[in-house]
């Protein structure tokens, strides 16, 4: 894939159609940060998402269990975790790729201003979608893609 910023759209509307549960790492329990307002509009659109967070493990965010790790969620009880949000700086989103990677996560989301080339490369030779830089509570109205 080229990561000039130009997914096509049938990439960015695949990822998110085919996404049922996300784990949004770096969730915030305040209500003005962009993870919290991103969470709260995934879960309006039909989405399970699960914070990671490990400064708030064990509480709640938008009504779901906080983990402080991907490792950390119970796939058993939650299902599966299909896409992977990160909201955390570029410097440190390789290692949430690489617990992504581990966890047999199907797509890995970079949030605005999110970039790792490095991360990327590793991720799409185990066979994950990735997408840097975007943000899903702007490209889901912009395709058109209605509540799950």
């Amino acid at each position: 894939m080229d990561h000039d910023d130009g997914y096509p759209d049938a990439y960015l509307r695949d990822i998110l159609t085919s996404a049922k549960t996300i784990a949004v790492v770096g969730a915030s329990p305040r209500a003005h940060r962009p993870s919290h307002e991103v969470m709260r509009f995934l879960q309006a659109r039909g989405y399970r998402c699960i914070p990671v967070n490990p400064f708030v493990t064990g509480g709640e965010i938008n009504g779901e269990r906080v983990y402080a790790r991907l490792a950390d969620i119970p796939v058993d009880v939650v299902g599966p975790i299909d896409m992977v949000d990160i909201f955390r700086r570029s410097e440190l989103a390789g290692t949430v790729v690489d617990e992504a990677i581990a966890i047999d996560a199907k797509s890995v989301w970079m949030q605005l201003g999110v970039r790792d080339d490095a991360a990327t490369a590793r991720a799409e030779a185990k066979g994950l979608k990735v997408v840097m830089d975007r943000c899903p509570a702007i490209e889901i109205p912009r395709l058109g893609i209605g509540t799950r």
